[in-house]
């Protein structure tokens, strides 16, 4: 089990904006790594309620199962390793949750025993590293959707929102308000 406060900022972007922002950072989009987020929620939202999501990550044919639940300014991400037997019952039908997540659904008080898997969204995801953060582009499809996000990814809450801020302003891109990706992959269904 790792644990980790995740502090980001995000903003919706056109393609246009994506493919300027690429050039920028001299990025190219065949270096993209694939992700496959795979979501679980009961019928009744109750980890939407909670501010938390709960998801199986496949990256490089590894899988990361992961809670995500608010904390001050960031969210905590409980992470689990498990195997590929163990993912193909969760989307299945037969949710197996490592305990550490166990714990902390059952600390939120989630009726696990209603938790089902909803879906997939697939990323595309380049990164890179600027001014003490990790600054991310990601091309995301789900349903029939595809949109296109940035990221940045740090660890003081005051310096990210200014660099982010910043980054925005000298790329000539408006703020958006922004959900994040299971929002959205759940409002579009």
């Amino acid at each position: 089990m790792r644990k980790e406060l995740e502090i980001e900022f995000k903003n919706l972007l056109t393609k246009l904006e994506y493919k300027k922002l690429l050039q920028t950072f001299r990025l190219d989009e065949k270096d993209a790594v694939k992700q496959e987020n795979y979501y679980f929620e009961t019928d009744h939202f109750h980890l939407k309620e909670k501010g938390s999501a709960l998801r199986i990550r496949k990256k490089n044919g590894k899988y990361l199962f992961t809670l995500k639940q608010p904390e001050g300014n960031g969210l905590l991400e409980t992470h689990e390793t498990i195997d590929q037997e163990c993912f193909e019952h969760c989307i299945n039908g037969t949710l197996r949750l490592p305990l550490s997540i166990q714990h902390a659904l059952q600390k939120l008080g989630i009726p696990m025993e209603q938790l089902q898997y909803k879906g997939k969204l697939t990323t595309f995801r380049l990164e890179v590293k600027r001014n003490d953060s990790l600054v991310v582009f990601d091309r995301s499809r789900y349903h029939h959707y595809e949109d296109y996000e940035l990221e940045m990814e740090v660890n003081d809450y005051e310096q990210g929102k200014y660099l982010f801020h910043k980054l925005l302003k000298e790329n000539n891109i408006p703020i958006r308000q922004t959900k994040n990706k299971i929002e959205r992959f759940f409002e579009s269904r």
